[in-house]
């Protein structure tokens, strides 16, 4: 079920001071909650690093190995340090595969190049990069997709044209069509020819 397995250990010390020499000792300190008490874990600085450089680990079920034992569970939060390329701490959420979660997802805006929009020198701005979605853990896409074949110059892309798997909701548009919010826009460049 997860692409992703990191090597966990279990930490006792709690605290600023503890925090600090696990970070190091090249440890991330981290927590796991949800469908149990939660519990306070460790993991390789390294380890971690390298999974976050693949984009799909932020919206993947990942295995926490503990011992031997092994929890499905999905990265939640991440705090970073303002200024270097360190992650200070991890959030994780264990998976109930009969319990729906909710997850950013990342969104690509495919077959732009397609649209007679496109072929009239038009752009297209993005003005998000996820999505946040809900569903059961088995139904959890990679990434969404958002089909721009059919733009037009001066339109806007919503939440709302985003292709979603089966068992796969958008949070904001169960709230109501009045949360279909705009995702980007096809605007002409100054100067472009717009074809009549």
């Amino acid at each position: 079920m997860s692409n992703f397995t990191l090597n966990v250990t279990a930490r006792e010390d709690q605290g600023k001071g503890a925090s600090r020499r696990l970070r190091r000792a090249g440890q991330v300190p981290a927590i796991v909650y949800g469908t149990a008490e939660p519990q306070s874990i460790s993991l390789s600085a390294n380890e971690l690093g390298k999974a976050l450089q693949n984009d799909a680990f932020y919206s993947s079920p990942i295995a926490l190995d503990l011992d031997g034992t092994k929890t499905v569970v999905i990265i939640k939060d991440l705090q970073r340090h303002p200024a270097k390329p360190v992650v200070l701490h991890a959030d994780f959420q264990r998976i109930d595969d009969n319990q729906r979660i909710k997850i950013r997802v990342p969104l690509q805006f495919v077959n732009f190049e397609k649209s007679a929009a496109a072929k009239a020198s038009a752009k297209f701005a993005a003005e998000t990069a996820v999505v946040e979605v809900t569903c059961l853990a088995k139904d959890l896409p990679e990434s969404v997709s958002c089909d721009l074949s059919e733009i037009q110059t001066g339109q806007i892309a919503h939440l709302s044209d985003i292709v979603l798997p089966e068992g796969v909701e958008i949070v904001a548009l169960r709230r109501g069509e009045d949360h279909d919010q705009g995702i980007g826009y096809c605007y002409s460049p100054r100067g472009a020819k717009v074809s009549g």
